[in-house]
Order: structure tokens, then C-alpha cells, then sequence
């Protein structure tokens, strides 16, 4: 499923304020279990996200010898987990 850049952005700002929102209900002591449950959801889309946007800015830096562990093949989850989307570095 292909989306335009626009409703990334906008989905990850959604997903940034839903955030706020949980984490607001959990310090007033208003969170059920499902918003606990939410919040540590968003909280790892987030995190999984950041961790990718580092990886492709350390991939980037065309000034310096980069190590990048390739072994989607392998390990399938690793692209989830933390390794860029693609197999090569984008262009």
C-alpha cells in the first residue's frame, strides 16, 4: 500500500498527539488498561521510527567509511527493529 508524504506526516503527527494524550491520562490517574496498552503501542511506533530516521542519517554521511549489518535475509524482524526499510541505503 503506497501512501503520499503528506498523510505520513500526518499520520505521525496523530500518532504524536494520541501520545501526549495517553501519557496526560495516565499522570491524572484517568487511564484504563487499554489506554495503557495504546500508549506503550504509540511509544514503540515512535521509538521504532526515530531509531529508523537515525539509521538513514548514519547511512548518509558520504564523508566517512559507514558499517552497516545487512542480514534482512536472515533475521526478517530486523528491518522492523531497527535496520532502514530498504536493503541498500537510499540514493
Amino acid at each position: 500500500m503506497q501512501y503520499d508524504e503528506h498523510l505520513l506526516r500526518l499520520i505521525g503527527e496523530v500518532l504524536v498527539e494520541k501520545q501526549e494524550s495517553l501519557r496526560s491520562k495516565l499522570s491524572d490517574n484517568t487511564a484504563i488498561q487499554n489506554d495503557i496498552v495504546n500508549l506503550a503501542f504509540a511509544e514503540e511506533v515512535i521509538a521504532l521510527a526515530k531509531n529508523r530516521l537515525s539509521v538513514w542519517r548514519n547511512e548518509q554521511r558520504a564523508d566517512e567509511t559507514v558499517w552497516v549489518e545487512r542480514s534482512f535475509e536472515q533475521y526478517p524482524h530486523i528491518r522492523l527493529h531497527g535496520g532502514v526499510r530498504e536493503d541498500e541505503p537510499p540514493k
